[in-house]
């Protein structure tokens, strides 16, 4: 389906430990690979509501955050309908808006894009500090490798800019 407008959302609060793991994950993304002309990368970071403006702008939103699923930390998930509501960028946590709500907003004044959460188990999402816990950091390539997947699936491609996206991904 080339042509439809694609958007990968990192969201998250990077100063709390994993519940900025989305963020980071985008900016992964952005360092190493270059992405077709339908594909925009925008760090949501807490913004919620306010990121109403850009999800319209698109067909499909591949969002990357934090997922409470119950498993073990490191442990990536594939979100869609009501599933979406187990993302943390925009639910329990320190920025209490909702995707779903935001979804419902978007398609009430005129577009909800298709949207899927690739999102990963926290170890730590309260405690401040920037980096991701071991156990996330880790499992970080497999959540950029499912979020490219995504893409790809959406209509969208992304190419490594050197070996060391390549490696980053196996």
């Amino acid at each position: 389906m080339p042509g439809r407008r694609i958007l990968l959302l990192g969201v998250g609060n990077i100063l709390y430990r994993d519940e900025g793991l989305g963020v980071h994950a985008l900016r992964l993304l952005e360092q190493n690979y270059s992405f077709s002309g339908n594909v925009t990368l925008t760090d949501g970071g807490v913004m919620g509501k306010l990121l109403m403006a850009v999800l319209m702008e698109h067909d499909v939103v591949v969002v990357l955050d934090a997922v409470l699923g119950g498993e073990k930390a490191g442990t990536v998930y594939r979100l869609e309908g009501e599933g979406l509501r187990k993302s943390l960028g925009f639910h329990d946590s320190q920025h209490q808006v909702d995707l779903v709500d935001t979804l419902i907003s978007c398609g009430l004044i005129g577009n909800r894009p298709e949207t899927v959460v690739i999102g990963m188990e926290p170890e730590n999402y309260t405690e401040p500090g920037t980096e991701l816990t071991p156990a996330c950091a880790a499992a970080l390539p497999k959540l950029i490798k499912h979020a490219l997947e995504e893409l790809h699936a959406a209509g969208g491609s992304a190419r490594p800019c050197s070996d060391a996206a390549t490696a980053a991904t196996s």
